[in-house]
């Protein structure tokens, strides 16, 4: 075939216009325009994909292909070649197709065996929004005149692909998928899972019409009546209510610590005595705090905004006699459409019953979304409109798997809702039977599972999941909780109940890690304005070395007779750790100089949450017994991202280049000096994550307790090998993020990542 010349590429060009001008159908006008590419480039076979619910690419447009697949679904973002020309979103030419490793396994949508392949993406504000492919019989090397022409086409073919002519064949993609395109609404997950229910629509805050109060003891004890029947109300729901343990079980904890705090009350009274009326005195604390705090890139700091703003609508619906008239469906599945909503909030409803939750607004991190996730409620977030568009009644369908709400669902998307849940059902049988099974990789590799613990609400886990240990305990939690710093005594009895649950299961106690996303109730806020990375956790300690002092002494003592695992976070340079071990050897001479008993084993680690420690394991790891990486701060550290921040939520990712490069760094340096090593971010909590970690050598993960069973679900069906080679191949990419490949690998290889 004679090489094109620009005047060819005049010509394909042109017809490709004249075609576009055309008074007819869009879908005959794009199967017409990919005949005429195929015949002007001398293909065999070319075919035109557009992007479906994100990341999946339907068939819109065919040339010599099997017509069954038109306007259905074919490959996924990263699956065969097609798949990759969309994930990396750039030219992709493979002269032998047969012998590609990645050869396209749904070849039955071409008529005939192709040979040469070439894909090109369609691209709008720099995304994939489809993919133009030709295939020919026998070997064809594409030249750059040839591809530069192609991709000039794809140039148009994107602006017919995006224009508004198109809304009729993805309407008919939709109806071939039994989808209405009215009814079904993309948000952001926010937890997994399937959900049917009526909507009730959660009630609206109110709203302050009188400002200055007539009597001031007339508020006063109408404020003193609603705030003490606001804490009976949370008391008695929060006690009756059969949550199980876990992070939630903290979250509801702490919320009603703060509903009840006297701090708080006594500013509602100095507001009143100002001469402002209860529901103004409400307002105003939440106004002075927003204006201290609105611009913290704190978690813990916005999360506390967030649970401030909560209980404050609270009492304020309680001040206004309109607590518990919200709309209300008896003996029914529901679905709670909110506009924002604490975590409380959900045990206003018969939570047994709740299917589905969709919030306007909201973060992972937002409580009401743990506490939901805690108690497999699926949510998505992020559908601008929706609390003002549904209606109380109204059947309501939440795909909290790929963050979709349908709105008056028909009855086939109701039966495939039924199917994902009943299949969610079975898979929960499943993992129970995982139990007494080891987490041992498919070619023979154990995994270690600890758990993260916090509350003694988290002890029950140690049993029900059969986990390795505990591979990492919060000791801030039992100090948050407190309403006065904890005496030895009183840290001994945390500290000795969680070694007596573990029996002679590995237990490693993290040194208070405090400031930051984590206040104590006694002690001052020191107003940083970036206190993430500011005075927190071992630079506290170590500047207040009594309270070091005394918990090193709490955790000897607790572990008489028993092997004793102690962490220090946040360490930044090897004079810190050096610094904070020795604090704790001081302390072990001193137990023998009085005669006390000490553990009979003592070893020393260190959290690697920051990347300066990164570039000092050379000279760290020599000195410590183990270490365990933090891959939330970790993160947010390397890519300077506030991971809280919704605008920054999906803009970076664990799964990338940098980041696993950085934990490959890690795992080899531990392995060449024999340190163990684990992760205990939330990293190891996510099965297509832990996949990953697995592949890059490590075998010692710790994770929540409500994650267990589907992380060690994914380590037995994987081959850990096959996994490594993937990985390192990964590597030597430059994507945005592995994500796509990873979840596509997992599905092509039957791993299990629910």
């Amino acid at each position: 075939m004679p090489l094109p010349t620009v005047n060819k590429a005049r010509d394909i060009l042109q017809k490709l216009r004249m075609i576009r001008e055309d008074d007819v159908a869009i879908d005959v006008k794009l199967s017409q325009i990919v005949q005429m590419i195929a015949e002007e480039m001398s293909a065999d076979s070319a075919a035109c994909f557009i992007t479906v619910e994100g990341n999946r690419l339907a068939l819109c447009a065919g040339y010599h292909l099997n017509p069954e697949y038109l306007n259905k679904v074919v490959f996924r973002f990263g699956e065969g070649i097609t798949g990759e020309v969309a994930q990396n979103s750039r030219t992709t030419f493979v002269a032998d197709v047969q012998s590609d490793p990645k050869l396209e396994k749904k070849s039955s949508i071409y008529l005939d065996d192709f040979k040469s392949f070439i894909g090109i993406p369609l691209i709008r504000w720099r995304r994939s929004i489809g993919v133009l492919t030709l295939q020919n019989k026998e070997t064809h090397e594409y030249s750059p005149m040839e591809t530069e022409i192609l991709e000039t086409v794809a140039m148009v073919l994107s602006e017919i692909v995006s224009s508004e002519e198109m809304n009729e064949i993805k309407n008919n993609f939709d109806k071939n998928n039994h989808i209405n395109d009215r009814e079904k609404l993309k948000g952001v997950s926010l937890s997994k899972g399937y959900g049917l229910g009526l909507a009730v629509v959660h009630r609206r805050r109110q709203v302050v019409t009188k400002i200055f109060a007539e009597d001031k003891e007339k508020e006063l004890s109408r404020l003193k009546i609603a705030f003490d029947q606001m804490n009976a109300d949370l008391d008695e729901k929060l006690n009756a209510t059969k949550l199980g343990i876990g992070e939630h079980v903290d979250i509801l904890d702490a919320y009603r610590m703060f509903a009840s705090d006297k701090g708080w009350y006594k500013k509602l009274e100095n507001n009143i005595l100002s001469g402002l009326t209860a529901e103004a005195a409400v307002e105003r604390a939440y106004e002075d705090m927003w204006n201290r705090l609105s611009g913290t890139t704190d978690t813990y700091l916005r999360e506390r905004l967030h649970d401030l703003r909560d209980v404050s609508d609270r009492l304020s619906s309680y001040l206004s006699g309109d607590f518990g008239t919200a709309q209300k469906i008896e003996n029914q599945d529901i679905v709670v459409v909110a506009q924002t909503m604490g975590p409380a909030d959900l045990m206003d409803y018969d939570y047994s019953r709740i299917k589905g939750l969709i919030i306007e607004d909201g973060t992972p991190t937002m409580h009401v979304a743990i506490v939901a996730k805690a108690l497999s409620i699926p949510v998505v977030a992020k559908i601008r409109g929706i609390f003002s568009e549904v209606k109380t009644g109204e059947l309501i369908g939440v795909d909290g798997t790929d963050g979709y709400v349908y709105i008056r669902p028909s009855s086939v998307v109701q039966e495939k809702f039924k199917h994902k849940i009943a299949e969610k059902e079975r898979l929960q049988a499943k993992l129970a039977e995982l139990i007494d099974l080891p987490a041992q990789t498919k070619d023979g590799e154990h995994v270690n599972l600890y758990l993260n613990i916090g509350l003694a609400f988290d002890l029950d886990y140690i049993k029900t999941t059969n986990c390795d240990g505990i591979g990492l305990y919060r000791t801030e939690i039992p100090f948050m909780a407190s309403d006065i710093m904890p005496d030895v005594d009183r840290q001994i009895s945390y500290y000795r109940e969680l070694m007596d649950k573990a029996e002679d299961k590995k237990v490693i106690f993290r040194s208070l890690d405090v400031g930051s996303d984590k206040l104590l109730p006694y002690w001052g806020n020191v107003g940083e304005e970036n206190p993430a990375i500011g005075w927190r956790s071992i630079r506290i300690t170590l500047d207040r070395r009594a309270i070091l002092r005394k918990q090193m002494r709490a955790f000897l003592r607790a572990a008489v007779g028993k092997e004793l695992n102690v962490m220090f976070p946040m360490i930044t340079n090897v004079s810190e750790f050096k610094d904070a071990k020795e604090t704790l050897m001081m302390e072990v001479e001193k137990e023998k100089r009085r005669g006390g008993e000490i553990p009979k084993k003592i070893n020393v680690g260190l959290m690697i949450e920051v990347p300066s420690i990164v570039f000092q394991l050379d000279e760290i790891l020599p000195l410590a017994d183990f270490i365990s990486i933090g891959t939330n701060d970790l993160a947010q550290f390397i890519f300077a991202c506030d991971r809280g921040n919704p605008r920054l939520t999906e803009r970076y990712d664990v799964l990338s280049g940098p980041f696993l490069s950085v934990m490959k760094l890690i795992i080899d340096k531990a392995n060449k000096y024999g340190v163990y090593c684990s992760v205990c971010g939330e990293m190891a909590s996510n099965p297509i994550e832990a996949m990953a970690l697995v592949g890059l050598g490590f075998r010692n993960l710790s994770m929540s307790g409500s994650s267990f069973g589907r992380v060690k679900s994914m380590v037995r069906s994987m081959d850990a090998l096959a996994m490594a080679d993937y990985v390192n191949t990964l590597l030597k990419s430059s994507q945005k993020t592995f994500r796509p490949q990873l979840i596509s690998y997992a599905n092509d290889h039957g791993i299990e990542i629910y």
